[in-house]
């Protein structure tokens, strides 16, 4: 019996908010396909994992970190890295008018409504998997569902979107039930490229999450 193709579409920029809970920035460091093959059914294959994000602008140590945690993920051909882009955005106080430019990633639920019809259509899943708890999927959610795929959607951790899940024929997970597999799914700390040979290294500052954690744990 052929198993039921599988692929999952991450929306990178909701997934990494929803870790930003102090309580989850330990998972920061994480091997994402291995994460998603954790909740694969023994009829089920998972055929790639489709992240999607941009680079950060203005801050050349968060954009270090992320090159990091992309280049340890992508040694697995299964995790395909689909970037987008920032664009800057003016936030304006309606009671002070205080003014304060900000950054916002765009096009993302674009990219992934367009990766899920055109996958779709080429057969190449059965199986949508949407992770995000952004009500902007929801036209990306549909457009799939119309070609014919069944589409599960993963709200990351500490985020929710009551919008997507009332609509109908949706099936909604809740990552944060699954803290076990994502324990099961963190890097190793250090990592040698297989191509360049380079040594990638856990971030400092994640790496502290990790202790920090640990310790609180244990004064428990």
């Amino acid at each position: 019996m052929n198993k039921q193709k599988v692929i999952v579409y991450v929306d990178g920029f909701n997934f990494y908010y929803g870790l930003k809970n102090p309580a989850w920035k330990r998972y920061y460091w994480l091997d994402i396909v291995k994460l998603f093959e954790k909740f694969m059914l023994k009829n089920q294959e998972l055929m790639a994992v489709k992240y999607f994000s941009a680079r950060p602008i203005g801050n050349e140590d968060k954009a270090h970190r992320q090159s990091m945690l992309f280049d340890a993920n992508k040694e697995n051909p299964k995790f395909k890295l689909i970037l987008g882009k920032y664009i800057r955005k003016r936030i304006v106080c309606k009671k002070c008018g205080y003014k304060i430019n900000t950054y916002e990633e765009k096009e993302s639920d674009v990219r992934i409504a367009t990766q899920m019809v055109n996958d779709a259509k080429n057969g190449d899943c059965d199986i949508a998997i949407v992770v995000s708890a952004d009500s902007d999927m929801i036209p990306a959610v549909e457009l799939a569902r119309s070609a014919g795929v069944r589409v599960y959607v993963f709200f990351p951790p500490n985020h929710h979107s009551e919008a997507i899940a009332k609509m109908s024929g949706v099936n909604v997970i809740r990552m944060q039930w699954y803290e076990t597999r994502f324990k099961q799914s963190i890097l190793p700390d250090e990592i040698v490229l297989k191509k360049s040979g380079y040594r990638l290294t856990i971030p400092e500052k994640w790496k502290s999450s990790q202790t920090s954690r640990l310790t609180f744990h244990i004064l428990l």
